[in-house]
């Protein structure tokens, strides 16, 4: 009875170990599979949460690189503005210069117009004195050439002068010999007509530039129209 009592004991314990057992790997189960799904809970919620997080983050580096992009293409189309600012600039400066460089040789061209536009004004002045005292001069004998040999002088068309002589033809002491002398650009003395006409007038014209004798000039055309006067009443 002893025997069985030791056995019942013994089975006893062994039934209660088991159940132990299967309580305590029940109960660790349970626990393990709370624990298990908690921390997938927790892994899905820093996953979720770092996805977000890297999420905004990836969209801001996008907005940024959008503004980085944005900032470019407006440096871009401000560096080629002031680089067509700068050409524009530099035609503005040529466009200057040469304005500057014409003006220059305006000026310079004007100023050798006035030098030149004096010059002529100087000869033209030393000219005009010139005549003025050689008609001066030729006014001064007209009394005497008029008392003396029948001569008279008359200005015509401004500066030219007509000299009329008289008492040459002895057939006819009123009939009129003329010659027509004139002072020309270069201030000499220039036979404009003479009638009747004398053959040696370019001789006498050119014996009065080389003397300048006024008075032996008349003599001469004087002689020269009695000689032609004597030859036609031959």
């Amino acid at each position: 009875m002893g025997n069985a009592q030791a056995e019942d004991e013994a089975t006893l314990f062994e039934r209660e170990m088991k159940e132990f057992w299967i309580q305590f790997k029940i109960s660790y189960g349970t626990e393990q599979s709370n624990q298990t799904s908690a921390l997938t809970d927790l892994c899905k919620e820093t996953v979720e949460a770092l996805s977000e997080k890297w999420s905004k983050k990836l969209k801001e580096e996008d907005v940024m690189i959008d503004k980085i992009q944005e900032y470019k293409n407006e440096i871009l189309q401000q560096s080629k503005y002031i680089a067509e600012k700068e050409e524009q600039l530099t035609e503005i400066k040529s466009k200057l210069n040469q304005e500057e460089e014409q003006q220059q040789n305006l000026t310079d061209i004007i100023q050798e117009l006035k030098e030149e536009l004096m010059k002529k004004m100087e000869i033209k002045s030393s000219k005009n004195k010139a005549a003025k005292e050689k008609v001066e001069q030729v006014s001064k004998i007209t009394t005497l050439f008029k008392e003396h040999l029948g001569l008279e002088m008359r200005r015509i068309h401004d500066e030219q002068l007509q000299f009329i002589f008289r008492h040459i033809d002895h057939k006819d002491p009123d009939k009129p010999y003329m010659c027509t002398l004139s002072i020309n650009e270069q201030g000499d003395y220039e036979v404009i007509s003479c009638t009747p006409p004398l053959d040696c007038i370019a001789e006498l014209q050119l014996k009065l530039r080389e003397t300048n004798n006024f008075s032996a000039f008349v003599a001469n055309i004087r002689k020269a129209f009695t000689a032609l006067s004597y030859k036609q009443s031959a």
